[in-house]
């Protein structure tokens, strides 16, 4: 399960090529050392992307978790939006040696490195953890026309470049991928999908609520709670199998779609930490992925557990952005 990231991206992308030619260094006293069994202090976690979006709801329980458990006391989020998560990204390299900052991040920040041109790559940090794995959704306002996965399919392939369709990435992110896998999968052009991109789930929603977009892409649980008040209605889930928190919606493939797509969300530090404060996160998250809020956490959000921390995550991030960085290349949406 958890090497599905890599392979359904790599192998989706690879198939649409088909139809498209301030710190200073924290010594080890400030940060806190976990080992010693003292809560750690000072940690700040940057969020990439505006508020309400799946990274920020991801660090947010993060740091509930960990500051409710007695891992970390103080842990600031903050957020720090733009270029489809490149902004924070820049400033976190720029942090080098800035031992209590870490960026809460994932596979649209890959992605975003390259059709945004950074100078900043996810390479030159220093990996702490992945933490998840998500499943995709398709959602609708409440009061669109649409009701069933096969309504709206319909009503695409009728008129692809009429209907937008909105996501919480840049080109290249999960959520540009998931609609470009879609269409794929049901016989459109990926180059007629008429896609909008916003810089997070905390500006998609708005567009979708406000419907400025036909439909939405992206993880199911940047949904949930619009989901419970009746604001917005989920089509189909892109998982194996049903969602445990959508337990009426069909996923893609009982919809006749054969398509699953998984994301992944993880955190990195600055380069150049000392071993103590990279120890001092990695044990801080590591406490936070055995602890029973954490596991109550990833039920209620319907997460998938993919936890790695270290050099086997920072393997894992090699990976993905050499595939990544190959398939755009070949897509013509990086140099």
């Amino acid at each position: 399960m958890r090497s599905r990231p890599v392979l359904t991206a790599a192998t989706a992308l690879l198939a649409l090529l088909s139809f498209t030619a301030c710190g200073a260094t924290a010594d080890k006293k400030d940060a806190g050392d976990s080992a010693d069994g003292k809560p750690a202090t000072g940690l700040r976690l940057m969020v990439p992307n505006t508020a309400g979006g799946g990274y920020d709801t991801t660090a947010r329980t993060a740091a509930k978790v960990m500051e409710d458990a007695k891992i970390a006391t103080g842990i600031q989020v903050f957020n720090l939006p733009g270029a489809g998560g490149t902004v924070g990204l820049q400033r976190t390299v720029n942090e080098k040696g800035n031992g209590k900052l870490a960026m809460q991040m994932g596979l649209g920040v890959v992605g975003a490195t390259y059709t945004s041109k950074s100078k900043a790559t996810l390479t030159q940090t220093t990996p702490l953890a992945k933490l998840i794995e998500e499943a995709g959704a398709i959602v609708v306002p409440k009061n669109s026309p649409y009701k069933t996965i096969q309504d709206l399919v319909t009503a695409w392939k009728a008129n692809p470049k009429g209907m937008a369709v909105g996501g919480g990435s840049s080109p290249g992110g999960p959520d540009h991928l998931l609609p470009m896998q879609l269409a794929q999968a049901v016989g459109i052009n990926p180059k007629d999908v008429n896609f909008v991109s916003y810089d997070g789930g905390g500006e998609l929603l708005p567009a979708l609520l406000g419907s400025k977009i036909a439909f939405g892409a992206s993880g199911f649980g940047e949904f949930l709670d619009q989901v419970e008040s009746g604001q917005v209605r989920v089509l189909a889930v892109t998982s194996e199998k049903p969602i445990e928190a959508l337990k009426d919606v069909p996923t893609l493939k009982d919809s006749g779609i054969d398509l699953v797509f998984t994301n992944w969300r993880g955190i990195v530090a600055p380069p150049g930490i000392s071993d103590a404060d990279k120890k001092v996160w990695i044990d801080a998250l590591t406490k936070m992925h055995d602890s029973a809020q954490w596991k109550a956490e990833m039920q209620k959000h319907g997460w998938t557990d993919a936890f790695v921390t270290g050099d086997e995550f920072g393997k894992f991030l090699t990976d993905q952005d050499k595939a990544v960085a190959d398939i755009l290349t070949k897509l013509g949406l990086a140099a």
